[in-house]
């Protein structure tokens, strides 16, 4: 046991009153090992406290009780114990984190300080066993116990930070690997996407031809414009979300009487916008001279160059002014400057000149392959014309192509009928076939 000599600090005295009740005295203890004199906080002339008083201090009679000493004893010998024990935990731990990274200098000293509190308890238990467990003043050992306690608490926290710390290190390192890999994979494929969009040709036409053109040439070469809307429409929107803005503002701006359940259906107004202003003017004409041959020429030639070659060749081509028109019609300037912070594709293209941008590519690329479309639209025999559905017409199978299957879950949202709340794409004539129009049916209210 610790050979420390009574101390009769005040704090040491308000710990051992925690411990063992007291009785009043007006005289000091002698010092006898562990009874002491407490300070009292109230006045000794104050007689009406006297009986609460009497708990809280020793008399020489209780100090000479063998059953209180024996008591406060066996208080100070537990204490020790279990604050012995979370030294033994503390060093045990510290012995863990030393092997984890391992440092063979830090295991060694913590293996040491294992053993060192195993030979401690060992020690406890032979003094148990032969009943000598009040070699020291019990009030002393309560308070180094107390200490021993709070310091054992403190290494365990330590290591427990340290352990958190490390980890968080380990966390942040993978993040920013896991960050790198992401940008290589967005960076991939963007790459591959913008291959996929700006390819100059596509299968099926290389032996076609102009006596051989059927209405599913047309959809096919269709199907290949939508591909590039589809595209930029994404590209738009999420160049949308990098600036901040409130997509349910801007899918209000365009049809404010249209409530979608599902907030990915927002991008269906979107794309009716970008749809209508591509196709817009989709039957005008360019150079009234030409015939369908001539047209069928420039279509498979357009068809394979691709799109830099085309607005680099020549610039003020019929395709350029298309292309230029389209873009002052569908990016307001206010659009393109809270989108990219200045006007300077707009410039560029007053200029005649074409931006060297993502944003940009992904433009004109759709607009080829609309140009595309015209172009093999004037090669046909029989008149190739553009059809819109007006909201609220009731749908139709022959018409019309729902881009959601919510719609014919139990009815449209105008009663029985399903009725069209917007045309996403529009639908073409080739002579007395139509090319279905593709359109947005609201579910049924429920």
């Amino acid at each position: 046991m610790d050979s420390i000599k009574p101390t009769t600090s005040s704090s040491s005295s308000k710990f051992f009153h925690k411990v063992l009740p007291f009785k009043k005295s007006t005289k000091s203890l002698s010092n006898n090992g562990f009874c002491l004199l407490l300070p009292r906080h109230n006045s000794s002339k104050n007689t009406d406290s006297s009986e609460t008083d009497s708990h809280r201090h020793f008399n020489k009679h209780l100090a000479g009780d063998p059953n209180v000493r024996n008591r406060a004893a066996m208080e100070a010998f537990v204490a020790k114990l279990f604050a012995t024990i979370s030294s033994l935990k503390a060093a045990y731990a510290e012995l863990q984190a030393a092997q984890f990274p391992y440092n063979g200098e830090a295991v060694q000293c913590a293996d040491q300080g294992v053993v060192d509190e195993l030979k401690t308890i060992s020690e406890m238990k032979r003094s148990f066993l032969k009943k000598q467990i009040d070699s020291s003043p019990p009030h002393v050992t309560l308070l180094l116990s107390e200490i021993q306690e709070q310091q054992s608490l403190m290494k365990m926290y330590e290591i427990t930070m340290n352990k958190m710390e490390r980890e968080i290190k380990s966390k942040d390192y993978q993040i920013s690997l896991l960050k790198k890999q992401l940008a290589e994979t967005l960076s991939a494929n963007k790459s591959i996407e913008t291959k996929l969009n700006s390819s100059c040709c596509f299968d099926g036409f290389d032996n076609v031809k102009l006596s051989d053109l059927t209405p599913m040439n047309f959809v096919d070469v269709l199907h290949y414009a939508l591909r590039a809307v589809r595209s930029f429409v994404k590209l738009l929107v999420r160049d949308m979300i990098n600036a901040h803005w409130d997509i349910d503002s801007t899918v209000k701006a365009i049809d404010p009487t249209v409530v979608f359940p599902e907030p990915s259906y927002r991008c269906f107004a979107i794309e009716s916008y970008v749809a209508r202003e591509m196709f817009d003017g989709f039957n005008d004409g360019d150079d009234d001279g030409e015939d369908r041959f001539q047209w069928f020429n420039r279509f498979k030639k357009m068809k394979s160059l691709t799109t830099v070659q085309l607005v680099t060749e020549n610039p003020r081509s019929a395709f350029g002014k298309f292309t230029r028109a389209k873009y002052m019609r569908l990016v307001h300037p206010k659009m393109e400057a809270s989108l990219y912070g200045n006007l300077s594709q707009r410039k560029t293209l007053n200029a005649w000149q074409f931006p060297d941008t993502v944003f940009f590519s992904a433009f004109t690329e759709m607009a080829r392959r609309v140009w595309v479309l015209r172009c093999l639209a004037a090669a046909f025999e029989k008149e190739v014309s553009v059809f819109q559905v007006k909201k609220g017409s009731r749908f139709s199978e022959v018409f019309m192509e729902s881009v959601t299957a919510d719609a014919f879950a139990g009815g449209g949202e105008f009663g029985s009928e399903l009725r069209v709340a917007f045309t996403v794409v529009p639908g073409f004539k080739i002579g007395e076939t139509v090319v279905q129009s593709q359109v947005y049916v609201p579910p049924a209210r429920r």
